[in-house]
């Protein structure tokens, strides 16, 4: 049977993780706020606009040397055109200017700021969750003195 310091401690607990779970929470909304910001900042580069044609035209013209019949294994095809574009290099050496053309400029004003904070945020984190008190002991039920009888 639980008794009432055991139902506190119960709830002291669930309470301290349903706040751990909404500052998570809230973490990784910002998070996604950051990469969706970075996301988008690559689409619009040249870089990635040049290497989005490229490919493009290297699938195009992939496919159109293929001869289409109905019984196709398409997981195969699928799979030779992937070949085919890693093999080209033009995924590389896109991928390349776009990191340095998007993430190099941002690396030290945006991107280590944003990484260091996150650390320190879950360094203090695990510091806390290691040195949060327990909830005070509950003290020993003791039954109320007696009343004396005094022989008056």
């Amino acid at each position: 049977m639980i008794d009432g310091f055991q139902t506190r401690t119960i709830l002291y607990e669930q309470l301290l993780s349903m706040q751990m779970v909404c500052i998570s929470l809230s973490k990784i909304r910002s998070r996604q706020q950051f990469l969706s910001k970075s996301v988008i900042s690559v689409i619009v580069t040249p870089a990635y606009q040049n290497l989005r044609q490229k490919v493009d035209n290297f699938v195009s013209t992939h496919l159109d040397k293929q001869e289409w019949n109905p019984t196709m294994n398409k997981n195969q095809l699928r799979n030779g055109l992937r070949q085919s574009v890693i093999q080209s290099g033009m995924l590389e050496a896109g991928v390349d200017r776009i990191i340095s053309q998007v993430v190099d400029p941002k690396l030290n004003h945006i991107f280590r700021p944003q990484i260091e904070r996150a650390i320190h945020e879950f360094l203090a984190a695990q510091k806390k969750e290691e040195s949060v008190p327990a909830p005070p002991p509950e003290p020993e039920n003791k039954d109320p003195p007696a009343p004396s009888q005094d022989a008056s």
